[in-house]
């Protein structure tokens, strides 16, 4: 089944990249020329995804001026004649079809998937978390797309971490499948000791979730750090279903680290 909504959940602090994102929202930093934001929403655009909804908090509005039309620089740039900048400016407005909707107690990123359960309805949807750009040949969500396609299951983008990182991801269980294809057999959110390391594979910005993942959500207890986390909801889905972990290509940036 063709992956037509993703959700960026994008309402978090910032707080690791102060005093930058006290006025600016960490996924507004650039890399570059472009706003983190604006790869994270090309790369679900180039994957075929069709509706998106960015999950902001109050503080955030500037996202959506970004992908908002802008009818005085649009004059200003054509009465200059720049015609390519008119056309950059254009291309980002008419990206794809943004929503928005605000998480207004910062919950967990299971609380920020929870509420966008009107918006998904009864059908698989891509999460591109709004820390996470990932730059590649072929984008990272399509490769998991592809996967769930393949074999109907939750699919997670997942990555080896460094050892002593490890504490501040996700642990998981895996078996290997095909070429960069894992079997993920448990989960678990931020271990806190060496005992409940399940491997250096972790979930790392990308899933791809069957619409029962709401359900489950809504069972699932609060976790790590006082918030719900949706990996401890994976991990449900793992026990019933199962899910599937694509080591996926491309070269990921994590904005939330300086």
């Amino acid at each position: 089944m063709k992956i037509k909504k993703a959700i960026i959940p994008a309402a978090g602090l910032g707080t690791r990249v102060l005093p930058a994102s006290k006025s600016v929202p960490k996924e507004m930093l650039p890399l570059v020329d472009k706003p983190a934001i604006q790869y994270i929403v090309e790369e679900a655009v180039n994957a075929g995804i069709e509706e998106i909804l960015v999950i902001t908090n109050r503080d955030k509005t500037v996202m959506e001026d970004h992908f908002d039309r802008s009818p005085e620089l649009e004059q200003k740039l054509a009465e200059a004649g720049k015609l390519d900048k008119l056309q950059i400016v254009l291309d980002v407005a008419n990206m794809a079809n943004i929503m928005y909707m605000r998480q207004k107690e910062t919950k967990g990123l299971g609380h920020a998937v929870l509420i966008a359960k009107a918006f998904v309805g009864n059908e698989p949807f891509a999460v591109l978390y709004g820390d996470d750009v990932i730059i590649g040949e072929k984008p990272a969500i399509g490769q998991l797309c592809d996967a769930y396609d393949k074999f109907g299951l939750g699919v997670a983008g997942i990555k080896q971490v460094p050892e002593g990182d490890i504490y501040k991801y996700s642990s998981l269980a895996v078996e290997p499948l095909q070429d960069r294809t894992f079997k993920i057999t448990n989960m678990i959110e931020k271990p806190q000791t060496p005992q409940e390391v399940l491997s250096l594979y972790s979930i790392l910005g990308r899933c791809v979730l069957p619409p029962e993942i709401f359900d489950i959500l809504e069972e699932t207890p609060i976790g790590a750090g006082g918030e719900l986390q949706l990996t401890d909801a994976m991990r449900t889905l793992t026990q019933r279903r199962g899910m599937v972990g694509v080591d996926y290509e491309g070269k990921r940036y994590d904005m939330g680290s300086k």
